[in-house]
């Protein structure tokens, strides 16, 4: 291709509103461009690499017997409300005006729709079917280019198997395809336990990569490898040790104290003292929910363990339920459900919220003085603290969702009724799993793993092209007709070219060679052609090499190889 006639509008400076590595590189290297909020147009450049990806993608999937549809991203919605999703992902979802069609935010129920009209009989399985297609999703929030963006290419995968000990194997073909495509890709990544959300199911993996543009968070142990996002990770930290003696309640003015720090330094205790209260809302009754000092609720476990959604009660309707606002709410004397904490299991002495404004209670028992208390796990964990796996220490950092893989088992068959006859005869839910990849994703966890200061550093296979021509000085004949030479020889040998042949100063070249970041650049300029010579430079290591002219195309097999 040659740059003087191909799309390439590089810029700069750095565009005000990117924040991060991939979003400022794909602006500045003429990959993409914004056209609302969360929604980015490919440019031809850019476009290169989200095939190239897509085709890594084709190829692993193909390889463990997938066959790729193309589903629509406009769908009834009434197929979303047999499964109850259109309440789950709520405002993320896009509707039309007329509210009969929504846009696709992933395709479960559209793939599950058709399995049940021809996947009928035990021996119609098991089936690996997926997609390459848009995804629209309303994120209030889009941010960092398209790593969270409100339109976005993914790949979507669905298995369809008799039995769990066939969605074990579906979901293992699954893990090895998307190791081998994101190792080809050259990403360092790791895997983490996850939860399924919206999608539900059991079991449940997150290809991650670690960077500060990510907008999940993952507790990691680098002795072990464990490895989980925060919403479902554990830690190893001791809990409260009950005393010998419990004291009797007493209850403590405690005037404009509302937070377990401003508790801590009014009574000269530790914060290993106190017990937080919350109060959430599920099913339209109040919860309270006690914490271990500074410990924060992990929404997502509150979830898991309550099975549906919850949300914060509202500042105004605290004193109804309790009697108190935030700060002074406890669990002596509240009359609903209370579960605390696994850290606060038996404590006694505790101090918490006398449920009402500007008090606490001392002397707390949570066996003596707290009727039918549940405790689960709801902490969200924090770095140093010990691993659940070793007696090493979690390290805890963003991260970008590469891929995430689901055992979604009978939710799906279950509620639409894609069902099976087995070898008796009897009929059975299809037991179902579904994968997906981000490949916009992909391209940007590659650039924010692969760049220097100057631009992006491709390898040789998602590169958008192989070889980097840049031509110095046109106005010499000798140096166009090398150029023309070596440009077409290439092509011909079937390597990717992109040719700089614009009518501009040699620096100008050299930055946006080093900015567009193909792995090879050969340079042709007068000093070297005298000597029948060029310049050859590695993009990745910045090394720098003479070649005879006559020697360039095997040199070039030679360095790709």
């Amino acid at each position: 291709m040659r740059l003087s006639k191909y799309f390439v509008p590089t810029l700069k400076e750095v565009p005000n509103d990117a924040l991060v590595i991939s979003h400022i590189l794909m602006l500045r290297s003429g990959m993409v461009r914004m056209l609302s909020a969360g929604i980015y147009s490919f440019l031809p450049i850019g476009y290169r690499v989200v095939k190239k990806i897509s085709e890594v993608i084709r190829e692993e999937m193909d390889a463990i017997g997938g066959q790729e549809f193309h589903l629509p991203a406009l769908n009834p919605r009434e197929i979303w409300e047999e499964t109850k999703r259109v309440e789950a992902f709520g405002d993320t979802m896009f509707h039309l005006k007329n509210r009969e069609y929504v846009l696709a935010p992933t395709h479960e129920e559209i793939m599950t729709f058709h399995a049940r009209n021809v996947v009928k009989s035990y021996k119609d399985m098991p089936q690996i079917w997926y997609q390459i297609q848009t995804k629209f999703r309303n994120e209030p929030r889009p941010r960092s280019g398209v790593i969270r963006g409100r339109q976005f290419l993914m790949k979507d995968a669905y298995s369809f198997d008799t039995s769990w000990e066939g969605l074990d194997k579906s979901y293992e073909l699954h893990d090895k395809a998307y190791r081998k495509i994101f190792d080809r890709c050259g990403l360092k990544y790791f895997v983490v336990g996850a939860s399924s959300g919206a999608m539900g199911g059991t079991g449940s993996e997150e290809f991650m990569v670690k960077s500060s543009a990510g907008e999940d968070t993952v507790a990691y142990c680098e002795s072990c490898g464990y490895a989980a996002n925060v919403e479902v990770a554990e830690s190893r930290i001791d809990s409260v040790e009950r005393d010998a003696e419990s004291k009797n309640i007493f209850e403590i003015s405690t005037p404009n104290v509302h937070s377990i720090d401003e508790l801590c330094e009014f009574l000269k205790i530790d914060e290993t003292r106190c017990a937080k209260s919350r109060i959430y809302i599920f099913n339209d009754k109040p919860i309270l929910i006690l914490m271990l000092g500074n410990d924060e609720v992990n929404e997502t476990k509150l979830e898991k363990v309550l099975g549906g959604a919850v949300r914060p009660a509202h500042p105004e309707e605290l004193k109804a339920i309790s009697g108190a606002d935030a700060g002074s709410i406890g669990p002596v004397g509240f009359s609903g459900r209370i579960i605390a904490d696994n850290r606060l299991k038996d404590a006694n002495n505790m101090f918490s919220g006398a449920n009402k404004n500007d008090f606490h209670i001392g002397g707390i028992d949570f066996k003596r003085d707290i009727a039918n208390i549940e405790y689960a796990d709801f902490r969200t964990v924090i770095s140093g603290e010990g691993c659940p796996r070793c007696d090493k220490h979690l390290e805890v950092f963003p991260a970008i969702e590469l891929g995430h893989i689901f055992k979604l088992g009978t939710k799906y068959s279950d509620s639409m009724g894609a069902l099976f006859t087995d070898e008796k005869g009897e009929e059975h839910p299809i037991i179902m799993g579904s994968y997906g990849i981000g490949v916009e994703r992909v391209m940007a966890c590659y650039i924010e793993q692969n760049h220097d200061a100057k631009g992006i550093i491709w390898d040789k296979l998602l590169a958008p092209f192989k070889i980097h021509l840049l031509g110095l000085n046109l106005k010499k004949q000798d140096i166009v007709d090398t150029c023309e030479k070596i440009y077409n020889d290439l092509n011909r040998q079937g390597i990717d070219v992109l040719y700089d042949d614009r009518e501009v100063t040699a620096g100008f070249k050299f930055n946006d060679a080093d900015l567009l970041g193909m792995p090879i650049q050969v340079v042709i300029g007068e000093k070297k052609l005298k000597e029948n010579k060029c310049e050859v430079k590695i993009r990745k290591t910045g090394e720098r090499f003479d070649v005879a002219i006559g020697e360039l195309q095997n040199k070039i097999k030679e360095l790709l190889q």
